[in-house]
C-alpha cells in the first residue's frame, strides 16, 4: 500500500465530522421516525376500532350469552371467561412482537361469523338423547370464528396456532352445556341432599322432625339446604381456574387433566363440608333467635371461607416453578415490515366492508334484545300484574281461576295460568318469557319424570287453525298428565323438536327468534287428572280429547303477540 493511501485513511479516522450526518439527513431520519410512530398509532387504533365495531356482527350470540350470565348463577362464570380469553390472546401476540403477518383467510372466518346476523339464519345441528341435547354447532361458534378471523387477518398463522388455547376458551363461553346438567348436575344435587340429611340424622335430627324438614325444604330459617346445593358453581370455578393455570404453567397433558379433575372434585368435597357445617350450625342455632336470624350470613361466611381454603389448597398443590418457555419475537427486515404494514391497511379496508354490511342487522338484533319482555320486567318497566292481565279471562267455557310466575334470579321467566270449566279438572298453560328455547317435556324430565307416550299431534286452535304440538303422557301412579309444547309467533306456530330422539339438521331464524314483535314464544299446555287405570293409549286419547275442547277456543298466535 502506498504512503499516500495510508495517510488518507488515518486522516479519515481522525476527522470528527466523518461519522456525523448532515443536518438534512438527521431531519429526514427524525421525520421518518415520527411518521412511523404516527402510522403505527393509526394502524393499531384502526385495528382496535374495527375489531370492537365488528362485534356488532355477532351481537345475537353476545346478547344471548349476556342473558345467560346475568340470569343463571350456574353459568355466570362465563362472564369471566371472555375477558380472560381476550387477554391471553393479546399475551400470545405480545410475545410474538406484535407481528403483522396476516393472511387473507382470516377474512373468510369473519364472513362466516357474520352469516347468521346478516342472513338472519343459522344452521342448527344437534343430537337428542333421552331428552338431553348435544349441539354440534353451538351458538358460541360465531364468537370463536370472529376472534380466529381477526387473529389470522392481522397477526397471522403462527400467532393463531400459538393462541389455540385462549381461542378454544371462547367455545366455553356457555360454560355448562345442557347435557352436563342432565347427566351430572342433577345426580349430584340428589347426592348432596342425601349426604346433608344423613349428617343431620347422625347429629340426632330425625328425618321426620318438622324442624329438619323446615331446614331442608324452606328458607324460613335463613338458609336453604335443598337439592340444588350441590356445589357445582364452586367446582366449576375451581376447574376453569385449573384449566387456565395448567396452560400458563405449560404442564404435560396428563398432569393438566389431573389439575382440572382434581380441582373439580375439591370443589365438590368442600361443598359437602359446607352443607354439613350448615346442618351443625342449624343444630346449635335452634332456639336462639339471634343465631337463627344470622343463618344466611353464616351460610355466606362458611361457604366463602371454605372456598378460599379449597382455592389455596389447590394453589399449594400445583405451585412450583412454571414450565414456561418465552417465545422470542421474530424480527423482520425493515422493508418486510413496511410491506406487512401496507397489507395490513388493505386488510383493514376489507374488514371494514364486512363490518358495515353486518352493522345494521347487528344493531337490530341488539335493539330487539334490549327491548325484550324480560328486560322490561328486570328494569321495572313492566309489573307482574301486567303479565297477568295478558292472560285471557275466558277461553270458551273455561274461566281463569289463577295465575302465577316462576322466576330466575328474581326476574319472572314463566307466566302460567289455570283454567276450569264445569268438570273439576284444570288445564294449565305456560308462556316462556326469555328469548330462548323452553320445553315442559325437558322440565319434567329434570324432575325425574319419564313419559309413557311421546308423539307429535295436531290440535285445532282458536280461529280454526291446525297446529302441531309435541305431546307426552306421564303416569306417576297417582295421576295421569298430558302435556304439549309448541312455538308460536304472531304469524305461525310449529311443534317443538327439542325432545325428539336422533340427529336434527335445520336452519333457524335468528333475528325473528329475538326481535320483539316477531319473537317465537314457547307455549305449553298441561292437563293432570287422577289416575284412571286405563291403558296408556286410552289415557292419551281421553286426555287429548279433553284438551282439544279447550285448545279450540284459544288462539296461540294471538297469545304469542301479547307476550312479545
Amino acid at each position: 500500500m502506498s504512503a499516500t493511501s495510508s495517510t488518507r485513511v488515518v486522516s479519515d479516522i481522525g476527522d470528527p465530522s466523518a461519522d456525523r450526518a448532515s443536518p438534512s439527513q438527521s431531519s429526514r431520519a427524525q421525520s421518518a421516525e415520527k411518521d412511523g410512530v404516527i402510522g403505527g398509532i393509526l394502524l393499531w387504533s384502526s385495528i382496535g376500532f374495527l375489531t370492537a365495531a365488528g362485534a356488532c356482527g355477532i351481537s345475537p350470540e353476545l346478547a344471548k350469552l349476556w342473558a345467560i350470565w346475568t340470569t343463571d348463577p350456574l353459568r355466570s362464570i362465563g362472564m369471566m371467561i371472555l375477558p380472560t380469553a381476550i387477554l391471553l390472546i393479546l399475551r400470545v401476540w405480545w410475545k410474538n412482537g406484535w407481528e403483522l403477518r396476516g393472511t387473507w383467510w382470516g377474512l373468510l372466518l369473519v364472513f362466516l361469523a357474520f352469516v347468521p346476523t346478516v342472513f338472519s339464519e343459522r344452521m342448527v345441528f344437534f343430537l337428542s338423547i333421552r331428552g338431553a341435547k348435544v349441539n354440534f354447532l353451538p351458538y358460541v361458534l360465531p364468537v370463536y370464528l370472529y376472534a380466529s378471523g381477526i387473529v389470522l387477518l392481522f397477526a397471522g398463522v403462527r400467532v393463531w396456532k400459538r393462541a389455540w388455547f385462549p381461542l378454544a376458551l371462547l367455545l366455553l363461553l356457555q360454560p355448562i352445556p345442557q347435557v352436563v346438567v342432565h347427566f351430572l348436575d342433577l345426580p349430584m344435587q340428589g347426592l348432596s341432599a342425601r349426604i346433608a340429611r344423613s349428617f343431620a340424622v347422625f347429629l340426632g335430627l330425625s328425618p321426620t322432625n318438622g324442624e329438619l324438614l323446615r331446614l331442608m325444604f324452606t328458607p324460613n330459617f335463613g338458609m336453604f339446604i335443598a337439592p340444588g346445593c350441590d356445589g357445582m358453581r364452586g367446582a366449576l370455578t375451581m376447574a376453569y381456574g385449573a384449566l387456565i393455570a395448567g396452560y400458563l404453567k405449560r404442564v404435560s397433558i396428563p398432569r393438566w387433566i389431573m389439575y382440572v379433575v382434581g380441582a373439580f372434585l375439591i370443589g365438590h368435597v368442600f361443598n359437602l363440608l359446607r352443607l354439613c357445617a350448615l346442618v351443625l350450625y342449624y343444630k346449635v342455632a335452634m332456639g336462639h333467635p339471634v343465631l337463627e336470624h344470622s343463618a344466611k350470613q353464616a351460610d355466606f361466611t362458611i361457604g366463602g371461607l371454605l372456598f378460599l381454603v379449597a382455592a389455596f389448597a389447590f394453589l399449594w398443590i400445583v405451585s412450583g416453578k412454571a414450565q414456561h418457555v418465552d417465545v422470542a419475537a421474530r424480527t423482520s427486515p425493515s422493508g418486510e415490515s413496511a410491506t406487512h404494514g401496507r397489507l395490513a391497511y388493505l386488510r383493514l379496508a376489507a374488514l371494514a366492508i364486512l363490518v358495515i354490511a353486518a352493522f345494521i342487522p347487528g344493531v337490530r338484533a341488539v335493539a330487539g334484545n334490549s327491548e325484550s319482555l324480560v328486560s322490561d320486567l328486570h328494569h321495572g318497566k313492566l309489573a307482574v300484574q301486567d303479565l297477568n292481565d295478558r292472560i285471557p279471562p275466558q277461553v270458551g267455557d273455561y274461566r281463569l281461576v289463577r295465575t302465577w310466575q316462576e322466576q330466575i334470579a328474581g326476574t319472572p321467566s314463566l307466566e302460567a295460568a289455570a283454567f276450569a270449566a264445569a268438570r273439576p279438572d284444570e288445564i294449565e298453560i305456560g308462556i316462556w318469557l326469555p328469548p330462548d328455547d323452553h320445553s315442559i317435556q325437558y322440565s319434567l324430565m329434570t324432575q325425574g319424570e319419564s313419559p309413557k307416550i311421546k308423539a307429535i299431534r295436531e290440535f285445532t286452535i282458536g280461529g280454526g287453525k291446525s297446529v302441531s304440538f309435541n305431546t307426552a303422557l306421564y303416569d306417576d301412579g297417582v295421576t295421569d298428565t298430558l302435556t304439549g309444547d309448541t312455538y308460536c309467533s304472531p304469524s305461525a306456530c310449529q311443534a317443538s323438536i327439542v325432545n325428539e330422539e336422533g340427529i336434527h339438521l335445520a336452519f333457524a331464524n335468528v333475528m325473528d327468534h329475538n326481535t320483539r314483535g316477531k319473537r317465537i314464544v314457547p307455549i305449553f299446555f298441561k292437563l293432570q287428572v287422577p289416575r284412571t287405570g286405563a291403558s296408556d293409549e286410552a289415557a292419551y286419547s281421553q286426555l287429548s280429547s279433553e284438551c282439544q275442547d279447550f285448545l279450540s277456543h284459544l288462539d296461540f298466535q294471538q297469545l304469542s303477540q301479547r307476550f312479545q
